[in-house]
């Protein structure tokens, strides 16, 4: 094997491998003759099939997937000769010149930066540390009550925490939405699914009442011929109804599949679940915290613009699909504006890896193991899950890498200059403002 190296930018370079076509022609030819062993072709028996007959079934297909795999071995070891870490996924390319009885091919790639000796110890990072208390087992067995919650009609005004079967139309100048009829829907008082000068306008309101409220809808509102304008909205409501919350008795807990309906089980059970949430919150925290460090104190150092680009577009691309998914058809996102965050992403995940390179940082067995055995126990049949993970190598290869970064924002935060912060269940869980 040939190898030839260019340096074509700062952090890009490109592979010349050149291989004697012989390689190949030896792969393939012994995987003909495997499969001629045991090919089951119409008109021949088995073990029979003429070579030109198996070279003119399977010839092209083995010949592409062997020529991939000589590419990829060859590629890795012109890598590990020439001591590059490479930054995303080579361009490979066929050169057409290869001369008689060769195969040359080139990969042009971009470089991992080159950070230096990491040392963890020069970062100040901030540690939050939490618990489950009993309040929050609590909390949590009230939020479940009222997601069971019944309604039951009511004849007097209504108060925060009821449910209106409300009617609306809105008008501005000639313009009047709906066209036709009204808007007809539920809310609950207090909920902040309506605007706010509408709720306000609800409450005290009764079964059969009608109001008109004068108000400025926000310049984003999602009906765009009335973002930005004055309008009259007439409200008018057709049922008050008032929450009744289940009992924890026997069958409210069996209803959560606690067969013997204790509901000491079922406790148990809500702060196991509760627990899981914490660790995968306190989780995500140090990541960012981590993450956010390292790449102040790397920001001078040049990164993959490739790489980054890349990354913006793939960003672009899942906003545009949560876009759509919330009903903006056409909703279009500019990668440009993703830049920033995709470089803040693309130098946290190299300089991780570089930290796990350096220092020598494996993969835990039994921490993935039991990251598996976690996610399982969420379902229902959790040995199921653990086969398919196990079935699955795109599944596997993502629960590794997940892991495998979870064990060294650990080993970084360790080292680190770190300070804790002690928060509450509820605190930490609390929405940023």
């Amino acid at each position: 094997m040939q190898v030839s190296l260019e340096n074509t930018a700062n952090l890009e370079r490109r592979l010349t491998i050149t291989l004697p076509a012989e390689r190949l022609d030896g792969v393939v030819g012994k995987r003909l003759v495997e499969i001629a062993r045991t090919a089951n072709i119409k008109g021949f028996r088995k073990g029979k099939v003429p070579a030109k007959v198996i070279e003119q079934r399977f010839g092209p297909q083995v010949r592409s997937e062997a020529y991939g795999e000589l590419v990829r071995e060859s590629l890795g070891e012109a890598l590990r000769e020439q001591k590059l870490l490479v930054a995303g996924n080579p361009e490979l390319k066929a050169d057409p010149a290869a001369a008689e009885g060769e195969i040359r091919f080139t990969a042009t790639f971009e470089v991992v930066p080159d950070f230096g000796t990491i040392d963890p110890k020069q970062l100040k990072v901030v540690r939050t540390t939490s618990s489950i208390e009993d309040t929050d087992i609590d909390g949590m067995i009230e939020t479940l009550r009222a997601q069971r919650r019944t309604w039951v009609a009511v004849e007097r005004p209504a108060q925060p925490g009821d449910l209106l079967a409300v009617e609306t139309v809105a008008t501005s100048g000639e313009l009047r939405m709906p066209a036709e009829g009204s808007d007809k829907g539920n809310t609950v008082l207090g909920s902040a699914v309506m605007l706010p000068e509408l709720e306000a306008a609800l409450a005290g309101m009764s079964a059969g009442d009608e109001r008109e409220v004068d108000m400025t809808f926000p310049a984003d509102w999602r009906a765009t011929e009335l973002a930005g304008k004055s309008a009259k909205v007439q409200l008018k409501v057709h049922k008050v109804s008032e929450p009744h919350l289940p009992e924890i008795d026997e069958a409210f807990v069996k209803s959560f599949g606690i067969k013997n309906g204790k509901v000491e089980q079922f406790r148990k059970e809500v702060r196991a679940n509760l627990e899981r949430e914490l660790k995968g919150t306190l989780m995500a925290r140090l990541r960012a915290e981590v993450a956010s460090k390292l790449v102040a104190a790397y920001s001078s150092v040049e990164l993959p613009p490739r790489l980054v680009q890349a990354e913006a577009r793939n960003m672009a691309a899942a906003a545009e699909q949560q876009a759509r998914q919330q009903g903006q058809a056409n909703a279009k996102a500019d990668p440009e504006m993703f830049m920033p965050a995709a470089r803040n992403r693309v130098a946290a995940a190299l300089l991780v890896g570089e930290v796990a390179r350096q220092n020598n940082l494996k993969l835990d067995g039994r921490r993935l193991n039991e990251t598996l055995q976690l996610i399982a126990s969420t379902y229902e049949e959790p040995e199921q899950v653990v086969e398919l993970y196990k079935n699955d190598p795109n599944l596997m290869q993502g629960l590794r890498n997940r892991v495998m970064e979870e064990q060294v924002i650990d080993w970084i935060a360790e080292r680190a200059d770190a300070t804790e912060q002690a928060l509450s269940f509820t605190e930490l869980m609390r929405p940023a403002a």
